[in-house]
């Protein structure tokens, strides 16, 4: 699904750190929600639903094969928050270098 198409905010999806170590474990490979499942303390029922949110909001997609459905990371999504996060990196590279001077010119 194209992002434009996405039904749910990127923002919103990657906020639950539940989804973000699930978009970790996808990041290495394709995985049935079965192997995904037995990582997390919660039942298979939730990770269901966590997936549910990332596939609305474009960041994995399912394939079935038998009777087993895979999931696997698209992070094309994932550009935007990279774009958005970039915006912010001159602010703390700014406030870094005046704190590094502060610390430097310290003579005391």
């Amino acid at each position: 699904m194209p992002a434009s198409q996405a039904r749910h905010d990127v923002f919103q999806a990657v906020a639950d750190p539940t989804r973000r170590k699930i978009l970790k474990l996808l990041a290495e490979k394709e995985m049935p929600i079965a192997s995904i499942t037995e990582r997390f303390p919660i039942t298979r029922t939730a990770v269901n639903k966590h997936l549910f949110v990332l596939s609305e909001a474009g960041l994995v997609t399912s394939r079935k094969i038998g009777r087993e459905t895979r999931y696997e990371l698209q992070p094309e999504p994932l550009r935007e928050l990279q774009e958005w996060l970039s915006f912010f990196e001159i602010y703390w590279d700014n406030k870094l270098s005046a704190l590094k001077n502060f610390v430097e010119s310290d003579e005391d």
